[in-house]
């Protein structure tokens, strides 16, 4: 197997490499920051024990689920969540209203606020949350390349 190594001379070495390509119209402005909350990625595995034996080699604790078709799994504030049999595919997730340890935030940007503003962005969603309720909620929409993202609040809406 061949292993890929990159060094700082080298990607010096590129990066004066691309002042020769040619001129593109700048970059549209990126849109407004949108609180999206604790992040981590979800993955759809097929043995649920040797999934979290091989992350546990990682460095990676349980931290939560119930270790039969679901468990999260954290090394320091990168959380992966591994799911036997729920989910199709892999998919990032983000949790409004939560911190990277799984701790309620406030304030924060809820997720039928979020909805609405990717709906006005011209964005299609596969799952809408219900935009007049109050409680938990959730939707999800696909990236580009076909990566669903998940956008899961676990805490009511604030007030």
């Amino acid at each position: 197997m061949r292993h890929l190594r990159c060094s700082l001379p080298l990607l010096a070495a590129l990066s004066a490499c691309s002042t020769s390509a040619p001129q593109h119209a700048p970059a549209p402005r990126p849109a407004p920051n949108l609180d999206l909350g604790a992040f981590s990625v979800s993955l759809s595995v097929k043995d649920l024990a040797a999934s979290r034996e091989f992350y546990g080699k990682l460095g990676f604790l349980p931290t939560g689920g119930d270790g039969k078709s679901w468990q999260v799994l954290r090394n320091g504030d990168h959380v992966i969540g591994l799911f036997q049999g729920l989910f199709p595919r892999n998919m990032l997730t983000f949790n409004p209203g939560w911190n990277q340890q799984a701790k309620p935030v406030t304030p924060f940007q809820d997720v039928r606020e979020l909805q609405a503003v990717l709906l006005q962005r011209g964005l299609v969603l596969d799952a809408t949350a219900d935009a007049n309720s109050t409680d938990v909620a959730s939707f999800v929409l696909t990236d580009p390349d076909g990566n669903p993202i998940l956008v899961d609040q676990h805490v009511p809406k604030p007030r």
